[in-house]
């Protein structure tokens, strides 16, 4: 712990508020932000400085001195040296108040949601609340603070099912507001029934009307915006059966999955995002698709312009492939526009 806080902290200890008992941790009862100064990752804010015994007049010496620095109007670094992300966060927060949260794209770093943090810290206060000038951050304003907050993280922020609908409703498109909610429940950080519950409390949220069908298939275990295509623009329009979505294998004590698997049929279907199929990994998949074969399965594989551009086409194929293998369904067009042949080789035809 930085020296300045260590002063610090001892002069909150010397301080017990009436209605405090003596044991009680003098610097939680002294912080209106509900934790103590200490926990700050080194930063206070003046009002928490004062009421530990440092004057304003020790204050100006500190920083002056370079013991301490001035992240925000009225908080401070208790340390030199260049503070890090996480004090620059906590400044943020202490500067906006006790009720404030980190929210939007900071809240979604926090909980590794996203690999890429926000250059600008985003906050939000309530909607009550006189916003002050904080630098290097976006202030969003709401009603609900109460209700997003979580109970016990530090620094404060919102919980991962509000973070997730903040990031919907900030969306540019229906895709972008989808891959959120697949990214949360496909990482376990949440469920589809606790997104579902949080989408249920909110008023107005942006893109529900498309996030909401896109909870329901999150169950069978669609992980990507990419699966999720498949399922709406080649399995469901084109009547094919359901696959099973993250089909478990285990080969030599290594746990593997399929993307999609027609069990019944004994085909696969791989869909190769570039994040969850870089082509350094390439050779893997090489790998799982040959044992697949040597387990009498067969794979297909399709990437993004295929799911995309050729949904019509890539049901075809799917589905002369099954038929093939014993399933005796019929495809259906999925719209005025659909591309599928006049007729499809029946399992006789295809063998011949």
């Amino acid at each position: 712990m930085p020296a300045g806080i260590h002063k610090l902290a001892a002069g909150l200890a010397a301080q017990v508020p009436p209605g405090h008992s003596a044991d009680m941790p003098a610097e939680r009862a002294a912080s209106p932000w509900g934790w103590p100064t200490e926990l700050q990752a080194g930063v206070v804010t003046r009002s928490q400085a004062l009421a530990s015994g440092v004057t304003d007049k020790k204050i100006a010496a500190h920083v002056l001195g370079g013991r301490w620095q001035r992240l925000q109007r009225g908080v401070y670094a208790t340390f030199s040296g260049t503070p890090s992300r996480e004090c620059l966060l906590w400044a943020a927060v202490l500067r906006a108040g006790p009720r404030s949260v980190l929210s939007h794209q900071t809240a979604a770093h926090l909980w590794g949601l996203t690999s890429t943090d926000a250059a600008m810290i985003h906050l939000t206060v309530p909607a009550s609340t006189r916003v002050p000038q904080i630098s290097g951050a976006i202030v969003h304003c709401s009603s609900r603070v109460w209700a997003a907050r979580h109970p016990a993280l530090a620094p404060p922020r919102t919980t991962v099912e509000a973070t997730v609908l903040d990031m919907v409703d900030a969306a540019v498109c229906a895709e972008d507001a989808i891959a959120w909610v697949l990214r949360a429940v496909a990482s376990r950080r949440t469920t589809a029934e606790r997104l579902t519950a949080a989408l249920g409390q909110r008023g107005r949220v942006r893109w529900r009307t498309e996030v909401t069908p896109a909870l329901d298939p999150l169950s069978n275990g669609v992980h990507s915006i990419l699966e999720y295509r498949f399922v709406n623009r080649v399995e469901r329009p084109h009547g094919l059966p359901a696959g099973t979505r993250q089909r478990l294998v285990v080969r030599g004590g290594r746990r593997e999955y399929a993307d999609v698997a027609f069990e019944a049929f004994t085909t696969i279907v791989e869909l190769d995002g570039h994040a969850a199929h870089p082509e350094t990994s390439r050779h893997l998949d090489v790998a799982r698709d040959n044992a697949h074969v040597a387990d009498g399965w067969v794979t297909l594989r399709y990437g993004w312009l295929d799911v995309s551009e050729r949904s019509c086409e890539i049901a075809a194929q799917i589905a002369v492939t099954l038929r093939r293998r014993g399933w005796r369904g019929s495809l259906r067009h999925c719209g005025v526009a659909c591309r599928l042949p006049a007729s499809l080789p029946l399992p006789s035809d295809a063998d011949a």
